[in-house]
């Protein structure tokens, strides 16, 4: 049984934790990072590009923490494998793990060609790399017997049709992601394991510099709060579900998208 607090004192600290952020060297990856990071934790950032990975470290150092980067192509199994052994073999233990890494496309469906590549890019990566590294992680916080905490980045796609922008792979791997993570959350439950996700509307990142002005004018008219996320918010909230102030809170997906959706 996950023990309640008894005290605010302490209660969204994560002093000493060992959490992994997949895709954690950019965009809204870095960002949970670097939140985790401000509140004591340490951090394993799983990626595939190594100079993005050290401009990340570089910018978590001053925080005082340990925080490694560890190769990883979450699509890949035996890559997930080698990458969770070894952060295993530098941490110990490992007790949060944010499920981040992800893709998109923007192409309808007749649009890709006869062998569904965007398609099964998306799926691959979003969905299936988020399974790979449950597993994985999972497997251990159940084997060391001290519970531990599953943040998946989803998205509020995975509620709704974004009209006039074809995304059904994305949307359709983010909806999935949202009903994996309850499945999880109840099948992890005897190992005090907690698993929740959180779903991001348009935030501020290197992605969203492509979006052109007139479309971010109209997508900022349409948000209620008025304006794009930032990713440092993004991670207040993983900061929040992770923390011993949401033992009480498994199997949720959290919007966190401005209101987007309320307009939509």
């Amino acid at each position: 049984m996950i023990q309640p607090i008894t005290k605010m004192e302490g209660a969204f600290c994560l002093k000493g934790k060992n959490v992994i952020v997949t895709g954690g060297n950019r965009g809204l990856g870095l960002g949970i990072a670097e939140a985790m990071a401000q509140v004591g934790a340490n951090i394993a950032i799983f990626c595939r590009d190594a100079a993005k990975a050290a401009e990340a470290l570089e910018i978590l150092k001053p925080y005082g923490t340990t925080c490694k980067s560890y190769s990883c192509d979450v699509v890949d199994m035996q890559s997930v494998r080698d990458a969770v052994a070894a952060a295993y073999a530098d941490f110990g233990n490992i007790d949060i793990l944010v499920n981040n890494a992800g893709v998109s496309c923007t192409k309808s469906l007749l649009d890709m060609d006869e062998d569904l590549t965007d398609w099964y890019r998306v799926i691959n990566t979003d969905l299936n790399g988020c399974v790979h590294m449950t597993y994985e992680v999972a497997k251990r916080m159940r084997d060391a017997g001290q519970g531990g905490s599953i943040v998946n980045v989803t998205s509020n796609a995975g509620f709704m049709v974004n009209h006039g922008q074809p995304m059904s792979p994305y949307s359709s791997a983010k909806a999935a992601m949202n009903h994996f993570t309850r499945c999880m959350a109840c099948e992890l439950a005897p190992y005090d394991i907690r698993v929740n996700g959180i779903a991001p509307g348009f935030t501020n990142s290197e992605l969203s510099v492509h979006i052109p002005p007139e479309n971010m004018a109209r997508i900022n008219t349409q948000t209620v709060a008025g304006r794009f996320g930032e990713p440092i918010e993004v991670g207040a909230l993983a900061v929040f579900l992770a923390s011993p102030a949401a033992a009480q809170i498994t199997g949720t997906v959290q919007v966190i998208d401005g209101g987007y959706m309320l307009r939509c």
